[in-house]
């Protein structure tokens, strides 16, 4: 090992070394470029030593603290390419580091993410690589080694619940930990495509939480200008919008109008979307037929730009037996840039004053969510 100053950045790697074998020093320029291949500013950057050792020698000078991320390269890949889909073959970690802080350092090569280790990590580090772990477990346990057949869109839904239970793993360690670093990188490796469609009520619970403990923190004015409700589909807890609809019986509806005496299922769909009309068939039409007489209303919303498709499709699921609308503009559909959607199958349960109780609950899980909600 080389010799170092107490107040650097180095370690050791195990593994085969080669002559070109670097470690970049990457600052990530905002929240956005946390994680995120390509993006992040190169600080610095060593040759690893034969023997597997390295040493940063042009650290910055700075009186705050900085979150950086370690790029392992060993081709010819750009020096802040990131390796962020598989997170056994991670070929980063980011650290903070303190000024005055010496952070010695251990990984495998081919495992970098995945081995890697501080000595003695301070608290935030010690966050850091808790959420490393966690992110594995995790990863491990719904998503390596799985194949969904999303051609024909017949697992699609189930590839999304399978990515949600990883997503909700890694939400929980946000939600609960006392460090900001860290859930700001939880929040980031929660989609590294910085798409929160799916989860925009993490955002906003993170802004708020963030906000209370550091309001003047520029990460978490970053956090909280990216958790804007008014970019974010609509919430939990929100009133659903009392939009006017165009009805396949050529009427205009208005949402807050056609509201079922205890539930309302908004539903999203499409005429050549596989898993919306597998919905239709198996889940929602066997939901009228039980609880329409009870208090249940659906009102479904058809990406659609040729009626005759769309009327066709409506009567061979069943799903004519409720509220059908759409614009007929296809993609460019009105509704959903009211609501920001662009994601189907989605959907929106509404109490009996419309306000948003939950939402994208689809399969048994909508079953059960409706069965127990009407006979509660």
């Amino acid at each position: 090992m080389a010799c170092h100053s107490p107040t650097d950045i180095s370690g050791q790697l195990e593994g085969t070394i080669n002559k070109d074998t670097k470690i970049y020093l990457i600052e990530p320029n905002g929240l956005r470029e946390v994680a995120a291949s390509y993006l992040g500013k190169v600080i610095d950057s060593t040759l690893v030593n034969s023997d597997g050792s390295f040493e940063f020698q042009n650290l910055p000078k700075t009186k705050e603290a900085k979150l950086f991320e370690l790029a392992i390269q060993q081709s010819d890949k750009s020096p802040n390419y990131l390796q962020t889909d598989n997170p056994n073959k991670a070929n980063y970690m980011p650290i903070l580091w303190q000024p005055g802080e010496s952070l010695q350092i251990a990984a495998k090569l081919d495992e970098f993410q995945k081995s890697f280790s501080i000595e003695y990590p301070s608290e935030t580090n010690k966050g850091l690589l808790d959420l490393r772990d966690i992110k594995q477990r995790a990863y491990q346990t719904f998503l390596a080694g799985k194949h969904w057949n999303v051609e024909n869109g017949s697992q699609l839904l189930e590839k999304e619940h399978a990515i949600l239970q990883y997503q909700n793993k890694l939400i929980t360690f946000a939600d609960s930990t006392k460090y900001l670093m860290p859930a700001l990188v939880a929040l980031r490796w929660v989609s590294p495509e910085n798409d929160y469609e799916r989860v925009p009520e993490f955002l906003v619970s993170q802004c708020e939480k963030w906000t209370k403990k550091q309001p003047d923190n520029p990460w978490v004015k970053q956090l909280c200008a990216e958790s804007d409700r008014a970019n974010l589909p609509v919430l939990i807890g929100d009133v659903f919008p009392n939009l006017e609809l165009p009805m396949l019986t050529k009427d205009t509806l208005t949402i807050k109008s056609q509201l079922g005496n205890k539930l309302t299922i908004v539903d999203l769909w499409a005429s050549w979307c596989a898993p919306c009309r597998k919905e239709n068939r198996e889940v929602l039409v066997p939901l009228w037929d039980l609880y329409h007489g009870q208090g249940l209303q659906i009102i479904a919303y058809a990406l659609e730009s040729d009626e005759t498709a769309w009327k066709e499709a409506a009567e061979h699921d069943g799903a004519s037996k409720w509220l059908q609308a759409s614009d007929l503009q296809g993609d460019d559909a009105p509704f959903l840039k009211k609501i920001r959607i662009q994601t189907i199958p989605a959907n929106f349960i509404l109490d009996d004053k419309g306000l948003v109780i939950a939402k994208n609950i689809h399969g048994k899980a909508l079953l059960d969510f409706v069965k127990t909600y009407i006979n509660k």
